[in-house]
């Protein structure tokens, strides 16, 4: 008996500790919106206005972020650096969570919203685990190939443009006309001349797509190389040297900020591009998959297909930033970050 009290006891003060290291870290807020919609989804079990599903989704995704937080703060304790990534992102997931138990009080509870077009956060839920299989291995797999074929041919084709147009006055005088009479055109508009031109909409998809990245990796490139001061090009060339070496040495390093800039808004246009060629013929994709619940009014599975776009999109976009972030390094203390 002793034992279970002094056990209890020992629990009760680690965590009285994890709330008064949550209160010091200022992540208070955040664990308490989730005890909120915890404590709310309990009082609130049996008025349901939507049907239940047959999981509880919802309520195991609120207990699994209460725990990953509250395991956060105890770990700022001993971890500096956890302590100042805490105080920087507490209030964005606290406005994230507050947001989700609105939705959720909304849709699941009251029934203020329509239940055919916006489903409970749970239904969303179980949509998401019962195909994410199919999303993850078929629809994405597929929307990966053909986002990767089209994204790098557009890229290294516009990379080379870019290049050819800043270093060459002839290829300038012939390219320069064309980029500016075909790269505003939407790629989408391509779309009849593409259904004719390829033989697979798998191609006509990568063709957009690729123009879509062609475009602004072309003209920023070009213009981040004709941005260089000359002076590099002359100091270069009193060293001894030679073309190709002030083109890869001197030129494409200086103008790398453009360039990167170009990639960012390419692959912007890319997912675009990539969403609406999936929707033309294509039988498969995550693009395809959204258009095809939307016509059979299952719209929590659509959400389900726009959850996996969002994360998707959201870790290419990171990535291309980290790699910004090595390439670009020396621009660290030199402009504002």
């Amino acid at each position: 008996m002793n034992l279970f009290i002094t056990k209890t006891m020992r629990y009760l003060a680690t965590a009285w500790a994890a709330v008064k290291e949550l209160r010091r870290v200022k992540l208070w807020w955040v664990p308490m919106t989730i005890g909120i919609a915890i404590l709310l989804e309990l009082l609130l079990s049996n008025h349901d206005s939507q049907p239940a599903t047959k999981y509880a989704y919802y309520r195991y995704l609120v207990f699994i972020a209460l725990a990953f937080f509250l395991t956060l703060a105890v770990g700022a304790k001993f971890f500096p650096r956890w302590r100042e990534k805490l105080l920087h992102i507490s209030a964005f997931y606290t406005a994230v969570f507050l947001a989700l138990n609105i939705y959720h009080l909304a849709t699941q509870k009251f029934g203020l919203l329509p239940a055919l077009f916006f489903p409970s956060p749970g239904r969303i839920l179980e949509a998401l685990v019962v195909d994410f299989r199919y999303l993850i291995v078929d629809c994405l797999g597929s929307s990966a190939k053909l986002l990767a074929w089209g994204y790098f041919t557009g890229a290294i084709a516009g990379f080379f443009t870019g290049i050819a147009v800043g270093f060459n006055k002839t290829a300038a005088y012939w390219v320069n006309p064309l980029t500016r009479i075909i790269g505003p055109i939407p790629p989408t508009a391509w779309i009849p001349i593409v259904l004719v031109a390829f033989p697979t909409t798998f191609s006509g998809g990568a063709f957009l797509i690729a123009l879509a990245v062609w475009f602004p990796a072309a003209v920023m490139t070009g213009s981040g190389i004709a941005n260089v001061p000359n002076a590099y090009f002359e100091v270069s060339s009193t060293l001894g040297a030679s073309r190709w070496r002030q083109i890869f040495y001197v030129g494409i390093p200086a103008a790398m900020p453009s360039i990167f800039i170009g990639l960012f808004t390419g692959t912007c246009s890319s997912f675009i591009t990539l969403m609406t060629a999936e929707m033309l013929g294509v039988k498969n994709g995550i693009g395809w998959y959204v258009n095809w619940q939307r016509e059979m009014l299952s719209y929590a599975n659509v959400y389900a297909g726009l959850i996996i776009i969002a994360i998707t999109f959201y870790l290419l976009i990171t990535l291309l930033f980290r790699l910004r972030d090595v390439v670009l390094v020396w621009q660290k203390g030199v402009i504002k970050w």
